[in-house]
Formats: structure tokens, C-alpha cells, sequence
């Protein structure tokens, strides 16, 4: 019989996965890798926000997570810098600025490497209560956006001609990377969990030629991750988090070899 601590990380894990696979599929597809990377980042700065100020830690997170990925937006409006050097300028502020907080925080020592890592086996069933509903929330607005997002994916211009209301939307889907972001963090902490979105919708991308089949692939392959990583961790007493990250980065790494030698033939 699992041990209680075991069943909370597989229920959080498998239902992480799921909800990350259409957000990972986009973040591919619009090559938004290193806007939701300065998403996590600032997600410091709301741990340091919540501890402070003794509110819920994803809250915090949560909070910082969007106020920054709106700031990106704003930003990516100038049109003197490009977005790319924006993205680096804040990424690397919002960590720094988040490590300084959690310095500043009065009281017992912070635990900055579980924060940073990830410890899905403290995962408490107040997280797994964020994952479940949250997620919820999240895959039912994706699935409402589900044509003006992939329109926007295969052509911002003509996705704009047609109607698409281009702002309205990324600042929707912001938003959900922005929850997702949050609700990741205890699992895979903060520096892994752009990993979680975009591994497993590498590892699909080679294998699918419909957009809907790779986001059924992308969560299968997160899920059969998280069942393997977790597995990993209890066997060698290896983090939770990196374990099933690097059991995606093996997948990944696969499928982008046969795609490789299948492109050679």
C-alpha cells in the first residue's frame, strides 16, 4: 500500500500534467519558452510576498506571476528594444530580487533550495486542491480560446485579419501561464517548472501531425513522467521534482533522435 505522502505527489503530478499539456503545446508553438522562464522567476518574489505577509504561498506566487507577465506585455510594446533583451533584463532582476526577499525575511531559516527544486512530496491537499480546481478553470478557458490561440500560433497577422482580438487573448493566456506557473511550483520548483510545460511538448512535437494529438501525446508522456520519476526518486532517494524532469529530458531527447535518423533516410 502507498504511503499517503506517495498518493498526494501521484494525484498532484498526474494532474499537473494534464493541465500543462495544452499551455506547453502553445508556449512551443509561439516560442514563449523564455516568457513564462521570467514568469517563474518573479514567482520568488510572491513566496517572499506570502511568507511575509503570512498569505497562501501559491497566492503570492500567483500574484507576482501575473503583475510580471503583464509588465512583459507592456513592455513588448516598445518597439526600441527588442523583446528578447526585455526578457533577459527582467528574468535576471526577478531572480535576483527574489533572492534578496527571502534573505530579508525575519523569522525561521527559508528552505530557498525546496522553493527553487521543488518538493512534490510535501504536496499538501490545500496544493492538491489548487492543481485540481485551478486546473480546471484553466483547461475550460483553453478550451473556449482553443481556435483563436491556435489561429494566433499559425498566423498572428492573419489570425488579426480575421478577427482575433490578438491582445485580448495573449493577455488571457498569460494569465493561465501565470496560474499554471504557480500551481507547478511546490512540484517542481521554480527554476524546473518552465521544464514541465515545454519538455513534454518536445518530446510530442516529432510524433503528431494535428495540434489536438499532440497536446493527448504531450499529457501522456508528462504523465507517464511523473510515474517514472517519482518511481526513480523512491528507488534512489533522488529528488522528486529534477527526477521526473529528467525522465522528460531522456523522452525528449528520444524522440528528437528518431526524428532525427528518420529525417536521414
Amino acid at each position: 500500500m502507498l504511503e499517503p505522502f506517495l498518493v498526494r505527489a501521484l494525484i498532484a503530478g498526474l494532474g499537473l500534467a494534464v493541465v500543462a499539456a495544452p499551455l506547453g503545446c502553445f508556449v512551443v508553438w509561439q516560442r514563449m519558452a523564455y516568457f513564462g522562464e521570467t514568469v517563474a522567476q518573479a514567482s520568488l518574489i510572491g513566496v517572499a510576498l506570502g511568507l511575509a505577509l503570512q498569505l497562501d504561498l501559491t497566492l503570492g506566487a500567483l500574484l507576482v506571476a501575473v503583475v510580471i507577465a503583464f509588465l512583459l506585455l507592456w513592455f513588448g510594446r516598445q518597439k526600441v528594444v527588442a523583446l528578447d533583451s526585455v526578457l533577459g533584463l527582467l528574468h535576471h532582476a526577478a531572480l535576483a530580487a527574489g533572492v534578496i526577499a527571502m534573505s530579508m525575511l525575519t523569522g525561521p531559516p527559508v528552505d530557498l533550495v525546496g522553493f527553487l527544486f521543488g518538493d512534490v512530496f510535501a504536496v499538501t491537499t490545500g496544493d492538491i486542491a489548487w492543481i485540481l480546481v485551478g486546473g480546471a478553470a484553466v483547461l475550460s478557458i483553453v478550451a473556449w480560446l482553443w481556435q483563436p490561440l491556435l489561429r494566433l500560433a499559425v498566423h498572428e497577422e492573419l489570425a488579426a485579419a480575421e478577427g482575433v482580438d490578438r491582445q485580448r487573448v495573449r493577455a488571457i493566456f498569460t494569465i493561465l501561464l501565470a496560474v499554471t506557473i504557480a500551481v507547478a511550483m511546490k512540484i517542481v520548483g521554480i527554476l524546473l517548472v518552465m521544464a514541465f510545460l515545454v519538455v513534454p511538448a518536445v518530446a510530442a512535437r516529432p510524433l503528431t501531425g494535428t495540434p489536438e494529438r499532440m497536446v493527448v501525446l504531450t499529457a501522456l508522456v508528462a504523465a507517464a513522467s511523473v510515474l517514472a520519476g517519482l518511481s526513480l526518486s523512491a528507488t534512489f532517494d533522488a529528488p522528486g521534482g529534477p527526477s521526473i524532469v529528467i525522465v522528460m529530458s531522456i523522452a525528449a531527447a528520444l524522440s528528437l533522435t528518431a526524428a532525427g535518423l528518420e529525417r536521414r533516410r
